[in-house]
């Protein structure tokens, strides 16, 4: 096995489909696509590319750390107490554990994630 990963941002393949869970929506009504493409239950990182449609959730990252790189779409994250924040197609950021606020999908957002924790 090769510790070499190269992530396709095409998200090509069948994706996993995933609605938000009643206990985090806020508003609209999001669907998500997954394609995982470096997962492993033993491996505490996981990578490949994500999709949402229009709506707004609770994001919670608890003892994790999320790495996004938006390829394309709008989205604003507002992080507990403070302003609302945009990110665009080519901005990347990271919550780190313990993150809390809502995560608002304005345009149609694909990005790349890698999740460590």
């Amino acid at each position: 096995m090769s510790l070499l990963v190269k992530l396709d941002l095409a998200g090509t393949g069948e994706p996993k489909h995933s609605k938000a869970a009643a206990d985090r929506l806020i508003s609209g009504d999001p669907s998500f696509k997954t394609w995982a493409q470096d997962e492993s239950r033993k491996d505490p990182v996981r990578t490949g590319v994500w999709e949402a449609t229009p709506g707004e959730t609770r994001s919670i990252k608890g003892e994790t750390m999320e790495f996004c790189y938006i390829l394309s779409g709008v989205v604003e994250l507002t992080e507990e107490g403070q302003p609302p924040r945009i990110f665009r197609a080519g901005d990347s950021f990271v919550m780190k554990p313990g993150y809390v606020g809502v995560w608002k999908t304005i345009e149609t957002v694909r990005k790349i994630y890698v999740i460590a924790g």
